[in-house]
């Protein structure tokens, strides 16, 4: 048996290396995505428009609109000459962000009394808009503190702020990890995914089963190529997020592996039985997306789960991706203890229980 499996472990090894498409969407593209995608998909907002209604000729809204206008975020400060002006422009999405400055502002921060600025977002791009508002109120509140120790005037209160595990905010500390897990997610889903498909293009599928080979043994020798190959392209990848992208990796490396395995176990299982399903290599890319799509966006990589509504919480803890993204970020930004990882690597290893007996019950049913 181990000699039977051996061999085709071998075959299906040499096919994947010999294919040269097989070869980009494997092992080349994944870590170039990771190069891309990290810096296409982050939560930080810069190089932006905003434009300014200022009534007021007094000096602090001159100081204010000087600071906004220093700020490495914004890209330019258009001004307008009334308020339809303005708004003309945000319909037009040539600026994201309005501010508006009533004529008595400076007079009444002269006097002691309250002066409002107002800002107007853009709520057809909402994330981004409340980003900016907060920039713009960190100025005001910054400018806020200045003018009162410089009249002498004590502050009520401080906020002294200090962000745990990425001190600097780096959006690419905070995107690199969960980013590693969906796309070794997509390696190991196409590699199992194409493999069945592949054999019945070419019409090699019909010679394995005539083989001395059991359908359990072709399932494990298709398994077993798609773990290795799924992950060494996530050895890459992690090797150019700690080398390139400078992303540190504070915890576990044996620990990250050894999850990684059970990870990957489940999408292959995923990726065997939509193969069994599937006749064509396009069909099984098909299927890549009707999976990965909601599996993504069911993760917890764009918005947190705990903002999900309750049954789609308990659906996004049957999702893979879901924990192992915890499991990335945990070992990437924090040495978590073994506790921690193993509280996500255990229902790991029961998906991946799960998905590989269901793709080998629908494997054998489709050759009966």
């Amino acid at each position: 048996m181990l000699t039977r499996l051996f061999a085709l472990i071998t075959k299906e090894l040499l096919a994947s290396a010999r294919d040269r498409q097989t070869r980009f969407i494997i092992l080349i593209a994944p870590p170039f995505l990771l190069l891309i995608y990290v810096f296409a998909i982050t939560q930080d907002v810069t190089n932006l428009s905003i434009g300014v209604v200022n009534r007021d000729e007094g000096r602090f809204s001159r100081e204010i609109l000087d600071r906004v206008s220093a700020s490495p975020r914004f890209r330019s400060v258009t001004y307008f000459e009334d308020a339809d002006a303005l708004a003309r422009a945000i319909d037009e999405q040539a600026v994201l962000v309005g501010l508006r400055i009533q004529s008595d502002f400076s007079r009444r921060i002269l006097r002691g009394q309250g002066a409002e600025l107002q800002i107007l977002l853009d709520g057809r791009r909402s994330n981004a808009a409340q980003i900016v508002s907060g920039y713009v109120l960190r100025i005001v509140q910054d400018y806020n503190v200045e003018l009162m120790q410089s009249v002498g005037q004590a502050l009520p209160a401080t906020v002294l702020s200090r962000t745990w595990f990425n001190a600097n905010s780096a959006p690419l500390w905070a995107a690199t990890p969960a980013l590693f897990a969906v796309l070794s997610a997509i390696v190991g889903f196409m590699v199992s995914a194409l493999s069945v498909a592949r054999e019945r293009e070419l019409g090699t599928f019909e010679q394995l089963l005539v083989s001395p080979l059991t359908p359990v043994e072709i399932l494990i020798g298709k398994t077993l190529p798609a773990l290795l190959i799924a992950l060494a392209s996530s050895a890459v990848m992690l090797a150019f997020s700690y080398l390139i992208l400078n992303v540190p990796i504070r915890g576990n490396l044996a620990a990250l592996f050894l999850a990684m395995i059970a990870f990957l176990l489940s999408i292959i299982g995923i990726g065997l039985f939509i193969s069994s399903l599937v006749r064509t290599q396009q069909q099984a890319v098909i299927g890549l997306f009707v999976y990965m799509i909601p599996a993504v966006l069911l993760s917890g990589y764009a918005t947190p789960v705990e903002n999900m509504p309750g049954w789609l919480q308990i659906v996004a803890q049957s999702n893979p991706i879901t924990h192992f993204i915890v499991i990335s970020k945990a070992v990437f930004l924090r040495d978590a203890p073994g506790l921690v990882i193993w509280a996500h690597s255990w229902p790991l290893l029961l998906i991946a229980l799960v998905t590989l007996s269901a793709g080998t019950w629908l494997f054998n049913r489709r050759l009966a």
